[in-house]
């Protein structure tokens, strides 16, 4: 079957097609033929060798992409799904097999919810990863929280659901943006959008003045935002400190990061995920499709900066 993946980490050239053996479901798993699979930037962090601590033990080629959408063609009797199954599904990246840049992946049922309502492939599987990361960051911070949060990195895929998500839960929420990405914030539901850089914490303290009671931090600003929480408040960082060199906590601020790894298997998660995009209430945002043959191209366009919403990949 084909994939696409790399031999050795490096720069967007070294992805290329593979003919890689056609896997088959196992106990409790299921076998999906995929149609599409989204590009997200911790593809590249896998791609260029950032993460290859990760998967030095793997023996290549190397296989990218955490999600995809498709249509069930190989069920366990007790995944709890069926051939014929449209659905959505999260995976490892190289590990457990491989990831989602292939025309067949193999997963556990767990880690597969059903396409949501009214949405093409392409579409559904912007929703996976990057909902689940949201969610993650917004379960980090506990119910004692308090309602006001800010986030950073606010057009991203990420940053948009994690608005979402926090304006159905009832948080009020601050948000950053360029001027050019000011409207589309403010459409994804932010109550109030501050200019993004580095004095974003002043931004945020001008409207509330005794801090915010957590910053989720998709921008990856780390000490630079912390001013703007309140003492004893929240800060949740989207990627791992490995990656991000770690925040040291001041005024008892509690730090949290988000490892979406281990959730993958949260299948209501991912099925509420699913059943809130049908409604309506979050938005899967593609970006631009490419066929599969052309990931590096949508590696270079990821890297250069400014994609809003998701590049997919179409097999």
């Amino acid at each position: 079957m084909l994939a696409i993946g790399f031999d050795a980490p490096g720069g967007p050239e070294v992805l290329r097609a593979l003919e890689v053996p056609q896997p088959h479901a196992g106990p409790g798993e299921v076998r999906i033929r995929v149609e599409a699979a989204t590009v997200n930037p911790s593809d590249v962090v896998t791609r260029s060798g950032a993460a290859h601590d990760r998967y030095r033990g793997v023996e290549p080629p190397y296989v990218p992409g955490w999600d995809a959408a498709g249509v069930i063609d190989e069920a366990a009797p007790d995944s709890g799904w069926r051939v014929g199954d449209r659905v959505v599904a999260v995976t490892k990246p190289v590990l457990e097999g491989g990831g989602a840049y292939a025309e067949w992946i193999v997963v556990s049922g767990d880690s597969v919810a059903p396409i949501p309502d009214g949405a093409d492939p392409v579409a559904a599987a912007t929703l996976p990863m990057n909902g689940l990361t949201a969610r993650i960051a917004l379960d980090a911070l506990g119910p004692d929280t308090g309602r006001t949060i800010a986030v950073t990195g606010a057009a991203g895929a990420v940053g948009g659901y994690v608005i979402q998500l926090a304006k159905h839960a009832g948080f009020t929420v601050i948000a950053d943006a360029a001027p050019a990405d000011r409207q589309l914030v403010t459409e994804l539901g932010a109550d109030i959008v501050v200019p993004r850089g580095s004095d974003v914490a002043q931004h945020i303290r001008e409207h509330a003045p005794d801090g915010v009671d957590a910053v989720i931090d998709g921008a990856l600003l780390g000490e630079t935002v912390l001013p703007a929480i309140r003492d004893n408040g929240s800060y949740v960082a989207l990627r791992p400190p490995a990656l991000t060199g770690g925040v040291q906590s001041e005024r008892g601020i509690a730090i949290d990061y988000v490892m979406v790894t281990d959730h993958v298997r949260d299948s209501a998660a991912l099925k509420e995920l699913s059943h809130l995009a049908g409604q309506g209430i979050l938005s899967l945002r593609v970006a631009r499709t490419f066929p599969a043959a052309e990931a590096a191209d949508a590696h270079r366009l990821l890297e250069a900066g400014g994609v809003r919403g998701r590049l997919v990949l179409r097999f």
